[in-house]
C-alpha cells in the first residue's frame, strides 16, 4: 500500500516554500515560488497551485495526499483568512484556505508561521514530549506560539501568541503594527540594526567598525562583535537583555517547561544568549527560576515552517 503523504506551505513576505512530507515527519521533496511576483492574490493561488501540483506529479503521489497545512503571516486557524498581514502586498481578509480547498479538492488547515513553528518543535523537533512550552521566532519580526496542557493556544479569535507585539519599552520604537516599543522593534533582525543606528548617535565618539554605514545588517554587527567591536557586543548585550526581560514575563503567563528560540538570530549564539541568560533568571519570579529550559530549535531551518505546517496536514 501506497504511503500518504501531506503538503506544508510556508507564506513569507519574499518566498513561499512548500514541501511534500510522509508521515515520518521526513520532507522528500520541496520547491518554492516567488510569493510578491503576483500582485493578484488569486494569481498567487493559481500559480502556488501549479507549481504544488508539479512536485506531487514529480513524486507519483497523486490520490496520496491526505490534507495541507499552511503557516502564514496574520493567518487565523479558525477562519482560514489570512488578516491583514503588513507584510504581504495583497491587503485585508484573505481567503487562504477556501481557496487551496477548492483548487486541490482536499482538506486545509492554516496558522500563522510561528504557530506552525510550534507545531513542527513539538511534532519532529526539541519540544517533542513537552506539553508546556513558548516558541519564540527571531527573524524579520518576532512571533510566538504558546503550547499549554498540549495544546496550542489561538484564543477565542485564533489571533493569540502575538508575543511579538507585547510591549517591551512604553512609548518606544514605532513598530510596523502601529504600536510603539513593540518587543519586535527590539530583538528582531531589524531591531538589533535599529539599536545600532542608535547607538551610533548616541556615542558620537566611539570608534566602531559600525560607523559610516548606511546599510548595516544584523549579520554585518554579528561579524564585528566578533572581531570584538565594544559597540557591536554591546547591541548584542541590548537585545539579549531586552529579550530575557521579556521571556521573563511570558513565563508568568503558562509557566512552560522551555522556551524554544528559533531563526536567524540565534547563529549569533552566545553574543545573545549570554545576556539573554542571565536577564532571564534575574527577571524570572524566585518560583521559577532554574526551572525553565531555554533551548535553540532542532529542526533544520530549511525545513522548519514546511514540517510545522504539514503538521496541520494530517488534522484534516
Amino acid at each position: 500500500m501506497n504511503q500518504p503523504y501531506v503538503v506544508g506551505i510556508d507564506i513569507g513576505g519574499t518566498n513561499t516554500v512548500f514541501g511534500l512530507v510522509d508521515a515520518r515527519g521526513t520532507v522528500v521533496a520541496s520547491s518554492s515560488i516567488k510569493t510578491a511576483a503576483y500582485p493578484e492574490f488569486d494569481q498567487y493561488i493559481d500559480a502556488l497551485h501549479k507549481a504544488i501540483d508539479r512536485l506531487i506529479a514529480s513524486h507519483n503521489a497523486q490520490g496520496l495526499i491526505h490534507g495541507i497545512g499552511v503557516g502564514a503571516p496574520n493567518a487565523n486557524y479558525y477562519t482560514g483568512k489570512i488578516e491583514y498581514a503588513p507584510n504581504l502586498i495583497w491587503k485585508g481578509e484573505l481567503p487562504l484556505a477556501e481557496k487551496l480547498s477548492e483548487k486541490f479538492q482536499l482538506p486545509v488547515v492554516i496558522t500563522n508561521d510561528a504557530n506552525a513553528a510550534a507545531i513542527g518543535e513539538m511534532t519532529y523537533g526539541a519540544a517533542r514530549g513537552m506539553k508546556d512550552f513558548i516558541m519564540i521566532t527571531l527573524g524579520t519580526g518576532v512571533g510566538g506560539g504558546v503550547v499549554s496542557n498540549g495544546t496550542m493556544i489561538y484564543g477565542f479569535d485564533g489571533m493569540a501568541g502575538e508575543l511579538g507585539h507585547i510591549i517591551a519599552r512604553r512609548n518606544g520604537r514605532l513598530c510596523g503594527c502601529g504600536r510603539n516599543g513593540c518587543l519586535e522593534t527590539y530583538c528582531s533582525a531589524t531591531g538589533v540594526v535599529r539599536t545600532a543606528y542608535e547607538f551610533l548617535e548616541a556615542r558620537p565618539d566611539e570608534e566602531t567598525l559600525l560607523r559610516g554605514r548606511e546599510d548595516l545588517t544584523s549579520k554585518d554587527i554579528y561579524d564585528a562583535a566578533v572581531a570584538g567591536d565594544h559597540m557591536a557586543r554591546d547591541v548584542f548585550d541590548f537585545t539579549g537583555r531586552v529579550l530575557g526581560e521579556m521571556l521573563a514575563d511570558f513565563v508568568s503567563f503558562t509557566s512552560p517547561q522551555a522556551i524554544i528560540i528559533f531563526g536567524g538570530l540565534t547563529k549569533s549564539g552566545e553574543l545573545l544568549m549570554r545576556p539573554l541568560r542571565e536577564s532571564f533568571e534575574a527577571n524570572n519570579m524566585p518560583i521559577h527560576r532554574g526551572k525553565v529550559k531555554l533551548l535553540f530549535s532542532e529542526l533544520k531551518e530549511a525545513d522548519a515552517a514546511v514540517l510545522g505546517a504539514s503538521a496541520l496536514g494530517w488534522e484534516g
